[in-house]
């Protein structure tokens, strides 16, 4: 298997011709997406131009569009002081920010992007296995995400797992579990896709996260049909 971080920002992907980036997109509904590319280009490691003397025809590179932690801070930090609404958490930071009109404001957010995948590509042979599509991916000038590794059976993943769920709040931004992934591409072709979750690959989620609030109030609302629904009013925490 090939284990990586499970990235909790916005999935999208970036389509280069003869090496040079020329549309990005949300992934929208797996067929067609949001055309975000002037929002991209600001993003300061993201590469305009593959590192690479002999690059592919067509290459189309899937990833993460996240806010790291600590420029998520110093962004509200700044916009409250300047009396502007402060974002939620850093996904939502980021997802506005690759949505914005206007690219100066994009190119203010401290955005960053993490390749995981390459779904197309012509003109050149992927490598064997995913973790060295992944170090190709890295030699074009692609950052990844810290930590993946390689590793054989449940145990394996299940160590990586618990490894990474233990170093969770040390890391620079935000996760919310681990990806597994067979880690040989011919066998990833073998097994194939149902509808739209690959057999070869699976999202191991850490647990929600809870937080203990106070109910202040129990409102009654009364239905078009006269049922009665209570509703909690409880204060407000942040999870």
């Amino acid at each position: 298997y090939c284990a990586e971080l499970k990235l909790d920002g916005l999935a999208i992907s970036l389509i280069y011709e003869n090496g040079l980036f020329v549309q990005g997109a949300t992934r929208g509904d797996g067929v067609t997406g949001e055309d975000i590319t002037h929002n991209l280009k600001t993003i300061r490691n993201l590469p305009l131009q593959l590192n690479s003397t002999n690059p592919p025809l067509l290459l189309e590179v899937r990833g993460e569009v996240l806010m790291p932690k600590a420029g998520f801070e110093k962004l509200n930090q700044e916009a409250q002081a300047k009396g502007e609404k402060t974002f939620a958490n850093p996904r939502n930071a980021a997802a506005g920010s690759v949505r914005q009109l206007d690219p100066q404001i994009a190119a203010k957010r401290p955005l960053a992007f993490y390749a995981y995948a390459v779904a197309q590509l012509q003109g050149q042979e992927l490598p064997n296995t995913q973790y060295q599509v992944l170090q190709w991916l890295n030699s074009l000038g692609f950052s990844l995400s810290e930590g993946i590794a390689t590793g054989i059976g449940a145990s394996f993943a299940q160590d990586f797992y618990n490894n990474i769920q233990q170093r969770r709040p040390q890391l620079p931004y935000d996760i919310d579990g681990v990806v597994i992934k067979v880690n040989e591409l011919a066998k990833q072709r073998s097994l194939g896709i149902v509808s739209r979750e690959p057999r070869w690959a699976t999202a191991y989620k850490f647990p929600a996260e809870l937080a203990s609030t106070t109910l202040e109030a129990v409102d009654f609302q009364v239905g078009r049909t006269g049922a009665l629904t209570p509703v909690a009013r409880v204060k407000p925490v942040l999870v």
